[in-house]
């Protein structure tokens, strides 16, 4: 990085970054904070076509301006970390997410500040797409990044200034960056994401990529299934999983992440159950309950196998970017997998370790994004 560019950095560093909660994404797609933007607004009397068509105008213009304004700043702030981070900064996939935030750092900071037409909002969609799906092997990238600072620390080629050997499953500081960049890394596809999905033909149920009635048993459905498909491909068979419980229940929600949720936990409780009693055994079944509180205050998905549950000495790295259980070929392997998707049932039952970790932010971001 440049001094210029550094300079640059420090300057949007300054800058806080902005939450937006799920009801407030919500509300901004379905045009009701339309007033705090934009002085006049269509009229409701107006032609029914007419008004739908300024009213979704006038949203993404909003939603574009806001994200001309924020995604700079939540970009600097991960550059400057990746650029600070002792260790993982050294590592060559970390050294490529970074040049791909300044990439896309400059690219927006290149546009005008303010997104005043139609037109402007188009030509802003336009990047943003290109962005988004740029970014789409971060995951994956910074995974492998993890992975190249375990093999550096294992080799012994990696020491502190001390020449002291490391030990990563120690290192908080380490887990406390990678845990801050990917709730951020979340949170910028979840604003993105949303915009596009927005700028989309209208879906019934949806505002973006929120649907507004998320059925938690049709989605665990899909990653039960998505879950036997690799559990049968890797052992030849999978345990059944029984629901049970609000089967009902819907609330707000964005299924994918969701479903990524459910598809990582399940992919755990597979693996557990076959590798406890062995292939070809009378395995017993997988247990998923949801449950909610008062007037959906709560939504609880409680998943229980008979896996042979996790050894003490793990319980404080199951949740680390640096731990993970898989064999090392299929480490190695994965490194060489496809990265152009975040998640994927073509990828290992088992791979870098960035699975469980995720998911703990992934519950979190969509209170603050």
């Amino acid at each position: 990085m440049t001094p210029s560019e550094a300079h640059l950095i420090k300057q949007y560093t300054a800058q806080p970054q902005t939450s937006a909660s799920l009801q407030t994404l919500l509300l901004t797609g379905r045009g009701e904070y339309l007033h705090k933007t934009f002085k006049q607004q269509p009229e409701a009397h107006a032609g029914h076509d007419d008004f739908d068509r300024c009213a979704t105008e006038l949203v993404l213009m909003q939603v574009a301006g806001f994200l001309r304004r924020e995604l700079p700043i939540r970009f600097a702030h991960r550059i400057s970390d990746l650029d600070n981070t002792p260790f993982m900064s050294e590592m060559g996939s970390v050294q490529q997410v970074k040049q791909l935030y300044l990439q896309s750092f400059h690219e927006l900071i290149e546009r005008p500040e303010k997104v005043q037409s139609v037109e402007d909002e188009v030509a802003f969609a336009k990047l943003v797409e290109d962005i988004y799906e740029r970014h789409s092997s971060v995951l994956v990238t910074m995974a492998r990044g993890a992975f190249e600072l375990r093999k550096s620390i294992r080799d012994k080629s990696l020491k502190n200034k001390d020449e002291s050997v490391i030990d990563y499953d120690t290192m908080e500081d380490m887990h406390e960056f990678l845990d801050k960049f990917y709730v951020s890394r979340i949170g910028i596809r979840v604003l993105i994401g949303q915009y596009l999905a927005l700028r989309q033909a209208p879906v019934e149920n949806y505002t973006g990529m929120i649907c507004n009635v998320t059925s938690p048993c049709q989605v665990v459905q899909q990653a039960i299934d998505d879950a036997t498909f690799m559990c049968t491909r890797k052992y030849g068979d999978a345990p059944d999983v029984i629901i049970s419980g609000r089967l009902d229940l819907t609330f707000p929600y964005v299924p994918t992440h969701l479903h990524y949720i459910m598809l990582e936990l399940l992919k755990n409780s597979m693996r557990a159950t076959v590798d406890w009693h062995g292939v070809d055994a009378d395995y017993p079944p997988i247990k998923v309950v949801i449950a909610d509180g008062k007037e959906n205050e709560d939504v609880v998905i409680k998943v229980s196998d008979e896996g042979g549950g996790i050894p003490r000495s793990n319980m404080k790295r199951i949740w680390s970017y640096l731990f993970t259980t898989a064999d090392p070929a299929i480490q190695e392997g994965m490194v060489a997998f496809n990265e152009q998707v975040d998640h994927s049932i073509d990828s290992p039952l088992a791979g870098l370790g960035y699975g469980l970790p995720i998911v703990d932010p992934m519950l979190d971001i969509l209170v603050a994004t």
